[in-house]
């Protein structure tokens, strides 16, 4: 096998072709079910197809962080599997002040949290913070189409609302494998194989 010699700007193109693909999968059929509609461009919340369309995938991933977070005993919350990567809650942590970064930047508002929560400990602080978060994001996810599709500035980028819902989405995603990993290495079975 050959090893990869990945940068991290190989790392962040491939994350912006991932990312422009999902927004293309998502934002097509969506903007297609308008011109049925006669070209409307408004949308209200009831009617955002494109949001509506990623909204499942930031639910699932959500409701299996918050059930590792809640899964993951207190004692073990410190663990990592090497020195220099996060520990369970510090994960938590950083998925909880991310949150609040990606879902201030799609609704265009000023981030409301400017704590660190990866320096907390404690599991109770850390799932009610978790908690916390999400229903800040909750909010963007509830935004109509024609907002969605606004362009913004995120990570020094351009691109539309929805991008930057759909980069957080995946944020989760990839945030939640290191959890599946950390609660495998532990003994437990994570949320996503419980069924």
């Amino acid at each position: 096998m050959r090893s990869c010699a990945c940068t991290q700007t190989d790392g962040i193109l491939m994350r912006r072709i991932l990312t422009s693909g999902l927004v293309a999968l998502f934002v097509l059929p969506a903007a297609a079910t308008a011109q049925e509609h006669g070209g409307r461009a408004e949308h209200d919340a009831e009617h955002s197809e494109a949001v509506a369309s990623v909204t499942p995938l930031y639910d699932q991933f959500k409701g299996w962080i918050i059930g590792a977070a809640e899964q993951m005993p207190e004692p073990e919350y410190s663990f990592s599997p090497t020195e220099d990567v996060r520990s369970f809650g510090q994960i938590i942590g950083h998925v909880a002040g991310a949150s609040y970064l990606f879902c201030s930047g799609a609704q265009g508002e000023e981030n409301p949290s400017s704590s660190s929560f990866e320096e907390l400990t404690s599991k109770t602080e850390l799932v009610a913070e978790l908690k916390k978060a999400f229903a800040y994001c909750d909010r963007a996810y509830e935004m109509s189409d024609s907002k969605a599709m606004e362009q913004t500035t995120f990570f020094g980028q351009e691109n539309t609302r929805l991008w930057v819902l759909i980069f957080n989405a995946t944020h989760n995603a990839e945030h939640y494998g290191n959890l599946v990993t950390y609660l495998r290495l532990k003994g437990h079975t994570p949320p996503s194989s419980q069924n």
